[in-house]
């Protein structure tokens, strides 16, 4: 499956921004999803995820209250909705996807338990 991220920019630290992820593959709706970040001159860390039902989510403590991860599979797409952005949420961001059918309602929260990944997208917020 091949997905593609949009909806990064740069923003003002409280502003928010939405990004989506879009599937390629009609399959689309058996795939746990996550959204994961990058800093720079830091290792790539989780952000939050969805199980493939929609039934379960999970966050980083840095970012609950703040992000919103929700999934629609019948645009074949996950978005993270992110608000009162802060300094430190700078970076690429990154969504990734599973094909877990036998785990319909867990949403995973770790790299190696994702296939697939999407190219990133830049997002910057000033102070």
């Amino acid at each position: 499956v091949q997905l593609q991220a949009s909806g990064g920019g740069l923003v003002q630290a409280g502003d928010s921004l939405r990004l989506s992820c879009t599937a390629s593959d009609r399959a689309y709706s058996t795939y746990a999803m996550g959204w994961f970040r990058q800093a720079p001159g830091r290792e790539r860390e989780f952000v939050a995820s969805i199980s493939w039902l929609g039934d379960t989510t999970s966050y980083d403590d840095s970012v609950k209250g703040r992000f919103t991860i929700s999934k629609d599979n019948t645009k074949n797409k996950v978005d993270l909705q992110m608000n009162s952005l802060k300094p430190e949420d700078t970076g690429v961001y990154y969504c990734a996807a599973d094909y877990s059918p036998d785990r319909y309602s867990t949403a995973l929260t770790r790299e190696w338990e994702y296939e697939f990944w999407g190219q990133g997208t830049q997002v910057t917020v000033s102070s």
